[in-house]
Order: C-alpha cells, then structure tokens, then sequence
C-alpha cells in the first residue's frame, strides 16, 4: 500500500496536467485523489504503521485528517474571505482607481511595472492575497488570452518571490520566523537580492517576448450603467477599505497570534457591514449586485475544492511517512545545504511547500543549525521560489490558475524554463553573496 499511494499520486497528478487532453476537470481528479489516497492508508494501516495495532491505527489516521483538514481549513477560508474581499472592491470598481491611473500601453513596460508592484506588494500581504489582488487588477487592463496569461504567470513568480523574503510574505517563511529558525531583519537583509534576482530573469525573457501595445478593453453599455450606479464616495471608501482589511491580517496575526484566516475573516466582516449601510436604501436588484451574498455567488468555488483536494492528497503523503522518508534521502545523498535546499524548492512545485518545510524544520533541530544559518535562509527561499516552477506548485499559481483558467501545459511550456533560470539565479545569487 505504501508504494500504492505513491503511484495513485503521480497518476493523479498526471490526471491534473492533463485535464484538457482527457477532457475531465482538474477538480473532480484532485477531490477523487485526496480521497483515494487516505482510503489507501486506511486499508494498508498494517504495514504503513507496523508498531500500532489495528484500532489504534485507525484511531491515528482519524486524529490526523482532523487535523490535517483542520489546517487546509485555515488556508480554505483565508482564500474565501480574500477572494469575496476582492471581488467587493471589484463590484465597486475601485480597481479603476488603479488602473485609471496607469496610461503605460507598451506591453513590456506595463509587465515590468505591474511585476514590481506584486513583488513588493507580497512582501506587506503575502503572496496569496497579492496574486488575488492584482489578477483583479489584470481583468481590468489585459484583453487578449495569450497576454493575459504570461502577465498572470509573471505575477505568480513576482508574488512568491516577494513573499519569500519577508517574514509574513510566505506561510513556509512565516512557519520558519514563528518557529524561531530565522529572524524578521536577518531574512529581509539576506534573501531580498536573490528574491529579486529571481522575479528580474524571468521579466527581462518575457518582456523582450511581448511586442506591441496592450490592447484596451471596450466596456459595453450595460457595465458602463453598472459604474455609474457607483458614486466615486462609494468606489473610494470601499476600494480604500478592503485594501486595509488585507492590509490588518498580519498586524492582526502579530497582536492576537490567531492564525491569518481570523483576520480576513475581521476584514470580511467588517467589509460586509460597510457595505450594508452604504446600500441600505438601495432597491434591491441595485443592492444585491454590490452586496456580499450577490457576491459570494461570483466566487470560484470549483478553484478552491481543488486546493482541498490536492491538500488532502498531500496531507496523506506526510501523514504516511512519504514526506519524511524523502527529505532522509535527500539529507542521506547530499551534503551540502545548497542541494538539499535547491532539491527542496524544486519538489515544492511539485509537492505543496509547507509540509516539505515542516518535514525539515522536525529533520533538523537549531543545536545542529542555528538561528538564521544559511539552511534556514536558503530553505525560506527556495520553498518560496520553488513553488513557480509549476502552476499548482503554490497557493498563488492555483488561486490564478482557477481565476483565469490557465492550462497547466501550456504553463510548463512557456512559462517553467524561465522560471526555474530564475529560482537557480536567485540560489547562485545567495552563494556570492555568501
């Protein structure tokens, strides 16, 4: 069964990249394989845990699903409530504050700006909330596919770039900073060159690819009446608003040391009733348009079943001790930390990154390395970086590839090489440096 489960998931995982060519949504395979995989451990319970009885096997795996769906949770809701924020400022046109403001038409220049605006912004929110943020930003400006795509895709490495160098950028560098393995101004000062070493090579090959002006959307009629039914009162408070919503979660996790998904929640909340007073003597077919139940039905629901199940599929790796046995191999076969780590980032494309970081923060103890050495550095950004490498290799690449419905070949095809030049400049950055 232990070679079963392993199976099931490079098959499953298959299944997923090659959801246009079977033409069976990515979704129904990744809740099919999370459920399958635990339903393996089940029935090879015996041989997988050999030192437990039978019940208290059983027992086991049930209090590890709990837990484990207890932490998807977390990342579940904090995608609901981010997304239903998102999707409010949009309602409320308050991206056109932005967007209005940006004349930039050469394609290559607008890739660049928008790039640096996502690097930066990662590092303040995290790499989650920021690629929601400005896919929104995206819709608003991008009409073309193909173009669309290559400016989501650079948002993604933009975003998890950003995120890895700042202590509250990333969950796997959050993990770490909350773990004590590194220090908030040790990882800013040490990761943020080779984090924009990263983000900087894969922008330089993909604005030299994009030629020509953006071509600009034409609104029709019916959402031209729907802005002007928005006062610029009503744009501004909401848009300025939920950004501060978004904003408050890390403070909000730094002051009550809840977990990020409480502060979303806070914000959603505190959204919701804003926007109820704005438009409580609204008629209703006005209200419910800009309200949050109106909006909750805009929410792409099937993106965030398949963060579910590919989490699911995962958890079961770790729970089986697939994970663990991993990074032994990897610390059996390599001894400098530069492999091990580059090894790491890569698998986490593959492999969601906060077991991966998990399984070697429990390898590793601070008596064997200490306090901001250079694992610790390099783990936060190869776990962050890695990620890029594929689409479904990161929060960020699944909430965008739900969003705009990117295929995941044509990911691997034009976007993966230069990816994966960045994430090696970034570590051969570190090594200079260092």
């Amino acid at each position: 069964m232990y070679l079963a489960i392993i199976i099931v998931f490079i098959l499953g995982y298959l299944a997923i990249a090659l959801e246009h060519n079977i033409n069976i949504n990515k979704t129904a395979t990744a809740l099919l394989l999370g459920v399958v995989c635990w339903t393996l451990l089940v029935f090879g319970s015996d041989t997988i845990f050999p030192n437990l009885e039978s019940m208290e096997s059983l027992h086991f795996l049930s209090e590890s699903l709990l837990e484990q769906v207890g932490e998807i949770s977390e990342i579940l809701f904090f995608l609901l409530g981010a997304m239903t924020i998102v999707e409010l400022m949009d309602a409320h046109e308050g991206f056109g504050l932005i967007t209005d403001k940006i004349k930039i038409k050469k394609k290559s220049h607008l890739l660049i700006i928008l790039s640096f605006i996502t690097f930066f912004l990662s590092a303040a929110l995290d790499n989650l909330t920021t690629a929601i943020v400005m896919a929104a930003v995206l819709r608003k400006m991008i009409k073309d596919k193909n173009d669309l795509w290559i400016f989501a895709s650079m948002m993604i490495i933009a975003a998890n770039a950003g995120g890895a160098w700042s202590p509250i950028g990333d969950v796997t560098t959050i993990m770490l900073w909350i773990g004590g393995q590194i220090t908030a101004s040790n990882i800013i000062a040490e990761i943020f060159i080779p984090s924009l070493v990263s983000t900087l090579i894969p922008l330089v090959i993909l604005s030299i690819k994009l030629k020509g002006d953006v071509e600009i959307i034409n609104e029709n009629a019916e959402l031209l009446r729907k802005r002007n039914e928005v006062s610029t009162f009503e744009k501004t408070i909401v848009f300025a608003t939920g950004i501060s919503a978004l904003l408050f979660v890390p403070i909000f996790k730094t002051i009550t040391h809840l977990p990020p998904f409480m502060g979303i929640l806070f914000g959603l909340s505190i959204m919701w009733i804003l926007t109820e007073v704005l438009h409580m003597k609204k008629s209703e077919a006005h209200k419910k348009s800009l309200s949050i139940t109106g909006i909750l039905t805009r929410i792409d629901t099937p993106s965030i079943l398949f963060f579910l199940g590919i989490l699911l599929a995962v958890a079961a790796l770790q729970v089986g001790g697939h994970l663990l046995q991993l990074s032994q191999v990897l610390d059996a076969n390599f001894d400098s930390v530069y492999m091990v780590n580059g090894l790491i980032g890569i698998l986490s494309s593959v492999i969601d990154n906060v077991p991966m970081v998990a399984g070697a923060m429990g390898m590793y103890t601070l008596e064997v390395y200490p306090v901001d050495s250079a694992f610790w550095e390099l783990l936060a950004y190869c776990a962050g970086t890695g990620g890029s490498i594929l689409i479904i290799g990161s929060a960020a690449g699944v909430a965008i590839m739900g969003i705009f419905k990117i295929d995941f070949i044509w990911y691997i095809k034009k976007i993966s090489f230069v990816a994966i030049l960045g994430y090696l400049s970034g570590i051969f950055t570190y090594m200079l440096l260092n």
